[in-house]
């Protein structure tokens, strides 16, 4: 688990806070002042308030395979995930959540739409939270009320879920489009629903798939009001795309303070956006930074294939966890300084490479030997440090894109 879970040594197993119990971790960011939010519980996990950001993503299993969720969510939850949402489009669905619930290593929270029976359902089943897109639930304004008092006596949190693609039809005439007054304006609208009958314990999510009004919508949201807020941009596309949205958009906003807890959106294995969720955090200054790998750029003056060098150390390394810091180099004129910084790291040119350890030269070896001297130096530091019980629970190994590339020696 990460540092969130350090609230509790055994967080599943004990009964979840209610919004406004004591903690003491913060998270602050060294760009900016973090917005001023008010704190939510997503069972164990704070959301807002000065909390850690966490990391979410979804199950993509059907949910009424318990056994095939339960072990993804499992996966999930090595990889850092700090919360997981499920799907409950069927009663079969929504049948299967008591078990999944008792049984998820981490908070589960269901993802509703249409039906609100299954809102109420989830809520007995023992979910941590729910979420509700106000804009295709039938007749809202009559259950919303009920589903507030339902949450309140289990002692749960709510996440009202606005995206662009579901807005309602008479903001969407009214504004002319999913512009961000227009999502703005549902969100405020359910928001104020759920505060006049005295339920406040909710964050807001105000999705898009375009960087650039996701962001501007969650900063005219975030002027509004202290909800904690739940970044994403939705529909992101595949791997690589989504990920650059995705990094884009957080980004600007994390820097402004904004954000309290993130989901990944990527047309990929689940596992994947919270490796990439992980990841931002961390170079956001947002997480510990754990297990990295640093490359040189390819480019005139490399005298080594550097993609084709870092590919390889990447991919043989990415089930390392331990914290610890990988200089890939292929030229002598950065390649000494930033392999020197690195706990270990190579320095290559002239048909052969320098290991590094903690700044010294250990080894030159041929370039032939390289990935392999790399491999097994940090396999061993790696198993030394989880011996000495220094690897962090919840630390991840680095984020893997495969690359493509020609064979520039043969053409």
């Amino acid at each position: 688990m990460n540092t969130l879970n350090t609230l509790s040594t055994d967080p599943v197993s004990k009964p979840f806070r209610k919004t406004g119990d004591p903690v003491t971790l913060t998270s602050e960011s060294p760009l900016h002042p973090r917005r001023k939010s008010r704190r939510i519980m997503v069972g164990p996990v704070p959301v807002g308030g000065g909390a850690p950001i966490s990391v979410q993503s979804m199950t993509n299993t059907l949910t009424a395979d318990v056994p095939a969720t339960l072990q993804q969510i499992a996966e999930l939850t090595a990889a850092g995930c700090d919360i997981v949402r499920v799907a409950v489009p069927s009663q079969d669905d929504a049948d299967a959540l008591p078990e999944i619930c008792r049984k998820s290593p981490i908070p589960v929270i269901a993802d509703i739409h249409f039906q609100s029976k299954y809102v109420f359902q989830a809520i007995d089943a023992g979910c941590a939270a729910v979420r509700v897109n106000p804009g295709n639930i039938r007749k809202f304004d009559q259950v919303g009320p009920d589903i507030c008092k339902a949450a309140t006596d289990a002692g749960i949190s709510l996440r009202i879920g606005v995206n662009a693609g579901s807005l309602d039809k008479e903001l969407y005439a009214k504004y002319g489009g999913p512009t961000p007054e227009a999502l703005v304006a549902s969100a405020l609208k359910e928001a104020h629903m759920f505060e006049d009958v005295g339920f406040h314990d909710f964050k807001i999510s105000v999705k898009h798939h375009d960087v650039i009004t996701m962001v501007q919508t969650y900063r005219l949201l975030a002027s509004k009001g202290d909800w904690p807020l739940h970044l994403g941009v939705t529909e992101a596309g595949p791997q690589w795309q989504g990920t650059i949205k995705s990094c884009l958009a957080f980004g600007a906003l994390l820097a402004e303070g904004i954000g309290d807890t993130i989901r990944v959106s990527l047309s990929a294995p689940p596992v994947e956006e919270v490796k990439v969720g992980c990841k931002l955090l961390e170079y956001m200054g947002l997480r510990p930074r754990k297990f990295d790998i640093i490359s040189c750029p390819s480019c005139g003056r490399a005298q080594v294939d550097v993609i084709q060098l870092a590919s390889a150390v990447t991919e043989g390394l990415k089930n390392v966890t331990a914290p610890i810091r990988v200089a890939v180099m292929g030229c002598i004129v950065n390649g000494p300084g930033e392999a020197r910084e690195a706990d270990l790291g190579v320095a290559s040119g002239n048909g052969k490479g320098q290991i590094f350890i903690k700044g010294k030269v250990i080894k030159t070896v041929p370039e032939d030997q390289i990935v392999d001297t790399l491999l097994e130096i940090a396999n061993d530091m790696a198993a030394q440090m989880e011996a000495e019980g220094k690897v962090p629970d919840g630390s991840t190994g680095p984020v893997v894109v495969p690359i493509q590339h020609p064979n520039r020696r043969n053409g």
